[in-house]
């Protein structure tokens, strides 16, 4: 066969369903052995929205998303979504066209080392020189990008490689079972805990996995112990859980920080540097216990005193069998902190302004989706807030990145959580900057007949920056700027285009939206006067409780 289908024969070898991307003269080998493949082929407007979306499909599976470019150019416009899988620990496996590498006759035309370039991307990046050599690399970037802790994996695959004949086979797939954390790691760990007095749990990025789900709700309910989680470790156990103290979307001084505080002993399961610290710790200050796949990485603010190395959801299940309820446990304190979160986060949502109050359309967002349904953010002001004051009640019900945190990725993102989740409820939550750099993917999403509801909150601006700038005292300066006819523009991509003119109008047209098939964007003028009041100087003022 050819190597192009051998390649081909290697993805679907690995479960791959779909494959995300807009190919190049380099990749026509490669498309056409797709063409006759189980495979389906999304082509998207983008390379950086199909890189979006392979990362989110690994996501939400736990199996690499793959996506497709060509060389130069192409190749180049996947350097963002790498970053944003790597940082964000979604397994994605890039494959990236190039010239003949053994009988090349145009000099440097579009050339560059992309395998260069993906290097301190990924954690794996590689060129295909012999078609045999196929099944090997392709078999070992996905065991890279699928082990913990996950990430990006690159594959170069040159035009005169994928015309080669050859005689090999895919590798079979077998199972791996992550080590176990050592027994008197575990052990050690239970008594620190039993002699604490007011132990605090903090949920992270990388807790957010099926079983440890599981497990870290049968701890919880165990031992009574309240939680706290990060902003990407939103979900695992559900924010309705009377124990839930509420999500550090800012680093210090929130109410719950107040909590944290106040705690001893914090078990912090699946933190990831890479989020903003959800805490700052002090040599003087509070234990941290560690628990994660990974040995942590330790700087001058997170330098844990115990570390619990292996799979989580395992060391979870031995802790919560050899614990005992101690009677000196105290969690009083933090379920006052939990009382006035609960009734800070509650104000305002039934505001009747226009334009609108991030808390209205948060709490208005809430009522129409339900338990399973599935948001995903892009990046902007909006992000903080509904990190704070939105409900998730199940693990990556809520996508946002807490990581790259890069604009761009929340409409391709929602469409491969439709693609994986055709039965539920999916909505992207968009700035108006966010939108309008991936706003072209409206017409793949009519493409592939998707239901979708896009909400782009509007407030002609780069509202997080210029936030920043008001907070540094700086002068308003070169943040602003103006919006097409947001209705318009998605009606020319044929899709239904709303604004919300009147407040009470928002919620029975989301109502609306979601029984009518078809892409629906809603454009959402948005109100961030609150900023301060709520999340900065004014806030800072009242942590901590007495």
């Amino acid at each position: 066969m050819k190597a192009s289908e051998l390649f081909v024969r290697c993805l679907e070898n690995e479960g791959v369903d779909y494959l995300f991307g807009l190919p190049g003269e380099e990749n026509l080998d490669l498309l056409e052995s797709l063409r006759t493949s189980k495979i389906k082929f999304v082509l998207t407007r983008h390379e950086q929205s199909a890189g979006f979306m392979a990362a989110t499909y690994g996501r939400l599976t736990g199996k690499a998303g793959v996506c497709l470019s060509t060389l130069g150019p192409g190749a180049t416009n996947l350097v963002t979504p790498a970053a944003y899988a790597q940082l964000g620990a979604m397994p994605m496996l890039i494959i990236t066209g190039q010239k003949p590498v053994h009988t090349s006759k145009q000099g440097l035309f579009q050339i560059i080392d992309i395998v260069d370039v993906m290097q301190p991307l990924t954690k794996f990046s590689k060129q295909i020189l012999r078609g045999d050599r196929i099944p090997a690399i392709i078999r070992n970037a996905f065991r890279r990008a699928e082990t913990e802790r996950p990430g990006a994996a690159h594959i170069e695959f040159p035009e005169d490689v994928a015309e080669e004949r050859v005689n090999a086979q895919p590798i079979p797939i077998h199972s791996i079972w992550r080590p176990d954390a050592h027994q008197l790691a575990i052990d050690d760990a239970v008594e620190r805990l039993e002699k604490a007095e007011r132990p605090l749990i903090l949920i992270g990025a990388g807790a957010n996995r099926k079983r440890v789900s599981v497990m870290l709700n049968k701890f919880i309910d165990k031992t009574g112990i309240p939680f706290v989680n990060t902003q990407m470790g939103k979900g695992v156990v559900s924010e309705d859980h009377p124990l839930y103290l509420g999500t550090a979307a800012l680093s210090d001084h929130d109410y719950l920080h107040c909590a944290i505080d106040r705690a001893d002993l914090i078990i912090n399961v699946g933190h990831d540097v890479v989020e903003k610290p959800p805490f700052y710790m002090e040599v003087d200050g509070f234990d941290v216990i560690h628990i994660n796949f990974t040995p942590p990485q330790v700087d001058e603010i997170y330098f844990p005193q115990h570390e619990i190395v292996g799979d989580i959801a395992n060391a979870l299940e031995e802790m919560e069998q050899s614990i005992s309820v101690q009677d000196q446990w105290d969690f009083s304190y933090f379920l006052r902190v939990k009382q006035v979160v609960d009734e800070k986060l509650s104000e305002n949502a039934d505001c009747e302004q226009f334009p609108l109050v991030p808390q209205r359309i948060i709490s208005d967002v809430r009522k129409v989706m339900g338990d399973s349904d599935i948001l995903a953010l892009d990046n902007g002001m909006f992000k903080i807030w509904f990190a704070r004051h939105y409900r998730a009640r199940e693990p990556n019900t809520i996508l946002l990145d807490n990581a790259l945190a890069t604009m761009g990725a929340g409409l391709p993102s929602a469409m491969a959580a439709k693609l994986v989740n055709p039965e539920l409820k999916v909505m992207a939550i968009c700035g108006d900057g966010g939108f309008m750099m991936n706003s072209q993917e409206i017409e793949t999403a009519i493409r592939l007949c998707q239901d979708l509801v896009v909400l782009i909150l509007n407030d002609n601006s780069y509202g997080m920056i210029k936030w920043k700038q008001h907070g540094m005292r700086f002068p308003e300066f070169g943040l602003d700027f103006q919006n097409p006819d947001f209705v318009r523009y998605a009606e020319s991509y044929g899709a239904h285009g709303y604004r919300i003119e009147k407040t009470e109008d928002f919620l029975p047209l989301m109502e609306q939206c979601f029984n009518t098939p078809g892409v629906h964007v809603i454009e959402v003028p948005i109100d961030y006067a609150q900023n301060d009041t709520v999340l900065g100087e004014d806030l800072l003022q009242k942590s901590c409780l007495n």
